[in-house]
């Protein structure tokens, strides 16, 4: 692979160009990470404020007009609605599972079909979510299944 590096102008925009055969996962990732550059989110606890990258969250819930960002330990609030989320979070990576959750698609250890044509994911930190099967053709699309 070839990288070249050229300097701009003041007051020109950077610009990254990229020439390939064929865009694999691991060069989605490295052009989603350019993309978001060091996006972090705001989340809320104990009157705290925390700025967290988007990697780091396994799901997002609604619940009484309130999201939750749930981590590998620690559960969050934010301000954002979910729909606000699902515009800012890297597309590839996020998932809306439910009408009330978005779900981090790297987090996912394991997939089994439920009753009624869902899904049961089972996250790295052994929680469940369940992926109704009114989004299962996203995944499906999305994982390559």
């Amino acid at each position: 692979m070839k990288i070249t590096i050229l300097d701009t102008d003041p007051g020109e925009e950077e610009e990254l160009i990229l020439k390939c055969h064929r865009i694999d996962d691991s060069l989605r990732n490295l052009l989603n990470h350019f993309k978001q550059g060091d996006t972090k989110l705001n989340v809320y606890r104990d009157g705290e404020i925390y700025r967290i990258p988007p990697g780091e969250i396994y799901y997002f819930e609604s619940v009484d007009q309130k999201v939750f960002a749930y981590c590998r330990t620690q559960v969050y609030e934010t301000k954002s609605k979910l729909y606000e989320l699902e515009r800012e979070l890297p597309q590839h990576d996020f998932l809306r599972a439910t009408k009330s959750s978005i779900l981090n698609l790297n987090k996912i250890k394991s997939l089994t079909p439920a009753f009624g044509g869902r899904f049961e994911a089972v996250l790295d930190n052994g929680e469940k979510v369940i992926i109704s099967r009114q989004y299962v053709g996203s995944l499906k699309e999305k994982l390559g299944l």
